[in-house]
């Protein structure tokens, strides 16, 4: 692999790329070159190798502390996807069966007419639970009883197993409720130790004081975003959704960042989330180590419906815990295998199973659109270029 240090607005690209790759650097340095970015990392993994690891720009909006070699950032919704294969694992060990009610592994959940929903329907936001029925009071994501209390007791909001619902930020809590219930260990601690440390994966949900200090600051766009509330109308699932975050939500704050918000608080950069689908595309093993059987990774990937969800009125395929390849809202690449998962603002990772290639992007600055903007996208089509 060859250095790069190319200086563009003042801030260097720095890492190191294939030459067969030397495409995904220049439209990298593209992205920056436009004023897209402010801080990114991205990475690009071939059987488990990076073919492509590359950084560059700053921590920060005022442009004053360059993103290094270890830099972490928020992913938004990229986490789901972590926190899913948590469950997986727990799945692989006969310890969860996916069409088992919840209340299996959660008796309080049973309440108010959610006896039958199943695990399954957690991963592929059909739990009819998009959104808490009441508010908390703001901030209360940042505490985990209060969340999994309020969710346990609701009755659903939409008829389980039926109609699909993003859950935006109630995912990550249902999902996690099971882990910790079967686990003995939170969602964050169980990915920490099942995960993160075995595969060297520098991903978090849950920071440790240490990982905080290497983090960028995010930079959050409300014009045409998630945060915008002129998109919410009064009453609406999104609109309800945002109601539970913090006035103003700072994204940067300690308490936020060790909270565990296995939907959306994750942080981790280009080579922690690439290196995390080179586990999966590696048919969940990687470095001579096994995560998971193949049989259970690729029923995790079945497609469970293909419908516009009535949250966000996005079209997806979806399996469980993640999106597969769809043309119309998550087109990564023209392999229809290919799965993985966006988030807010740009954030993506996705793997491409039969070409054994993982990706992983990582920015600090939201872009103002609702999917995969064009910064990603330029990515993965210069790799796509560089495969032939």
């Amino acid at each position: 692999m060859t250095a790069s240090t190319t200086p563009i607005n003042i801030a260097p690209i720095h890492g190191r790329c294939d030459p067969r790759f030397e495409r995904v650097r220049e439209a990298f340095t593209a992205n920056f070159a436009q004023g897209l970015e402010t801080g990114a990392s991205v990475c690009v993994m071939l059987d488990g190798e990076p073919v492509a690891d590359l950084w560059g720009g700053f921590k920060d909006a005022a442009c004053t502390r360059a993103w290094e070699a270890d830099t972490i950032c928020n992913v938004m919704s990229v986490t789901k996807a972590m926190s899913a294969t948590c469950l997986h694992v727990l799945v692989d060990r006969g310890l969860v069966d996916l069409d088992a009610p919840v209340a299996r592994y959660w008796p309080e959940f049973a309440a108010n007419g959610k006896a039958g929903i199943k695990v399954r329907w957690l991963l592929d936001n059909r739990a009819g639970l998009p959104v808490l029925a009441d508010d908390l009071w703001p901030g209360a994501i940042l505490d985990w009883q209060a969340m999994t209390d309020a969710l346990a007791a609701q009755a659903p909001m939409l008829t389980p197993g039926g109609e699909p619902a993003y859950h935006i930020r109630t995912a990550g809590f249902l999902v996690g409720e099971v882990v910790r219930r079967v686990s003995g260990r939170s969602l964050g601690q169980f990915f920490r130790e099942e995960i993160a440390q075995p595969y060297g994966i520098d991903f978090a949900i849950g920071l440790t004081p240490d990982e905080q200090a290497r983090c960028a600051d995010f930079i959050p766009q409300t014009a045409g975003t998630l945060l915008d509330a002129g998109l919410h109308q009064a009453g609406s699932m999104v609109a309800r959704a945002a109601r539970q975050l913090p006035k103003p939500l700072d994204y940067n704050a300690a308490a936020y960042r060790a909270a565990q918000i296995p939907s959306t608080n994750g942080h981790g950069n280009g080579r922690s989330v690439a290196r995390f689908y080179a586990l999966l595309a590696c048919g969940g093993e990687l470095g001579g180590r096994r995560l998971m059987r193949r049989e259970t990774l690729d029923a995790a990937l079945v497609m469970q419906h293909q419908a516009r969800e009535s949250v966000m009125g996005r079209q997806y395929r979806q399996a469980l815990g993640f999106l597969l390849n769809t043309p119309e809202d998550f087109e990564v690449g023209p392999n229809p295998n290919a799965f993985g998962l966006l988030g807010a603002g740009g954030a993506l990772g996705f793997t491409d199973p039969d070409r054994r290639l993982s990706f992983g992007y990582v920015e600090n600055r939201m872009h103002a659109a609702m999917g995969l903007g064009v910064r990603a996208p330029a990515l993965l089509q210069a790799a796509y270029a560089c495969l032939g």
